[in-house]
């Protein structure tokens, strides 16, 4: 059936025709949010007004426009936002690079040479220079400035140790996002901290006799204190899903450590690593939002 329009009670009928066009199609109107209708024949035809006591919902899905005119996207075409988040996912930004982390590339690449001497270099060298560096309790008293940094120049258990893939994916991870001077700080904090805390105890436990002469000089160097208190400080910038599992789990597993009693005192200088990480999660979230607010800015001062 055509549709019809008549012109009122006296005028005479209109010849039926073809739909009318919508607002703004096929015509000089705009529509309804113009305030104008559609011109059909020549002669415009009002637009009708939406009632004044009735609210205007806007749409909430995004459309794209087709021919000027704004169409709605379905729901189901849009991707979701893991989806989105999969793709903005970069994997070689998980580990080191000259550019975007400096600190991490250049004290990784140290590390790998150091790695490479204890390996390929006469062993009474390397013992030699392994004592010279060692933060046990006589080189703490003699020379505590040397011996802090050089300390945190070697890996116990070479490259191939868990500790040296966790070093490159944490101090990573930190420096994106808190910049590389701060990254040495936090690293820093927690090894001389976590360092000083177990190898005064022993000190003291030497001088009052509870301990023999010889555990003044055990050897302890390595860079575990200073990684696990930056695995710490990173917690505090995941998000809370990441965050306590990831706790939760490593925390088990210096637990698990400290239980089994094989080197007590590593095992207690770890856990205090990690609760000085966890110590700084309010300077390091204060560090992120400054950093974030430099890169905002960062365009608009070019």
């Amino acid at each position: 059936m055509e549709r019809t329009a008549t012109a009122g009670p006296s005028g005479p009928p209109t010849p039926s025709g073809p739909p009318l066009p919508p607002y703004g199609v096929g015509g000089e109107g705009t529509g309804p949010d113009g305030g104008a209708g559609a011109v059909v024949g020549g002669a415009p035809v009002e637009a009708p007004q939406a009632l004044d006591g009735m609210p205007q919902q806007r749409a909430r899905a995004r459309g794209v426009v087709l021919g000027g005119v704004r169409a709605e996207q379905p729901r189901s075409a849009r991707p979701a936002a893991g989806l989105r988040g999969l793709r903005g996912l970069r994997p070689w930004r998980l580990l080191p690079s000259p550019v975007g982390t400096p600190f991490t590339f250049g004290y990784a690449a140290l590390l790998a040479v150091t790695s490479l001497v204890a390996r390929y270099a006469d062993p009474a060298v390397v013992d030699a220079l392994h004592q010279s560096s060692s933060t046990d309790v006589a080189h703490l008293v003699r020379a505590p400035l040397l011996v802090l940094p050089a300390s945190a120049l070697w890996i116990a258990g070479g490259v191939v140790s868990a500790y040296s893939l966790c070093f490159l994916l944490v101090l990573t991870a930190l420096e994106r996002r808190i910049g590389g001077l701060r990254t040495a700080g936090v690293f820093l904090f927690g090894h001389v901290l976590a360092t000083l805390a177990t190898e005064v105890p022993v000190g003291l436990a030497v001088l009052a006799g509870r301990l023999p002469g010889g555990a003044a000089h055990r050897l302890d160097y390595g860079i575990s204190f200073g990684v696990v208190a930056s695995l710490g400080a990173l917690a505090g910038l995941l998000t809370p899903w990441l965050r306590w599992p990831l706790l939760i789990v490593f925390v088990g597993m210096l637990a698990q450590d400290l239980a089994a009693f094989v080197d007590p005192m590593t095992s207690c200088g770890h856990l205090i690593a990690l609760g000085l990480g966890v110590a700084t999660w309010p300077v390091i979230r204060r560090w992120r939002r400054a950093r974030l607010a430099e890169a905002a800015a960062a365009p608009e001062s070019v």
